[in-house]
């Protein structure tokens, strides 16, 4: 990841969100969620799944633009499938945002 800085972004991201879900994942499974009634938990859920999707786009498209075919790259194929893995995981998280969105606006039209 030191030879190429826009690799070094998008593992940032990676880990950055992973981290983020599993806090947000012990939350939920914990029931933490229902002792904290002052957060509203569909807004919180709606700007994370949206800006994980919109960072996890711009690290998948970087991650896409950054993965060569060189001579003596013995990589090539880790590096092709951590591009498409990168837009599996945008996928799920564009996903996750419509259904967040969808709750966000069923609470707010109580």
């Amino acid at each position: 990841y030191f030879l190429y800085p826009a690799f070094g972004w998008v593992m940032f991201v990676a880990v950055f969100y992973w981290v983020l879900t599993v806090f947000f994942l012990i939350i939920y499974m914990t029931m933490t969620y229902t002792r904290i009634p002052q957060v509203p938990w569909t807004t919180v859920g709606l700007c994370f799944n949206g800006s994980a999707f919109i960072l996890y786009l711009i690290a998948a498209i970087v991650d896409a633009s950054s993965v060569t075919k060189e001579l003596d790259s013995h990589n090539y194929n880790s590096w092709a499938a951590s591009s498409f893995f990168a837009f599996v995981v945008t996928s799920c998280y564009a996903g996750n945002t419509y259904f967040s969105f969808i709750s966000w606006r069923s609470r707010t039209l109580q």
